[in-house]
């Protein structure tokens, strides 16, 4: 299934999503409604090399 792309602005909510943590666990973005939340990518992070 596909999304259509949409831009946000600053003040925006964000849209729900699910991604995979640690340990493959899913995190859903609606399980954390309500808090704040930060996201953060580390390229090559936990990857041997």
């Amino acid at each position: 299934m596909s999304t259509p792309n949409k831009t946000l602005n600053v003040g925006d909510p964000a849209p729900d999503f699910t991604l995979k943590a640690i340990g493959l666990k899913e995190v859903s973005l609606k399980d954390h409604r309500g808090k704040n939340v930060v996201l953060l990518f580390y390229v090559f992070d936990w990857t041997p090399g």
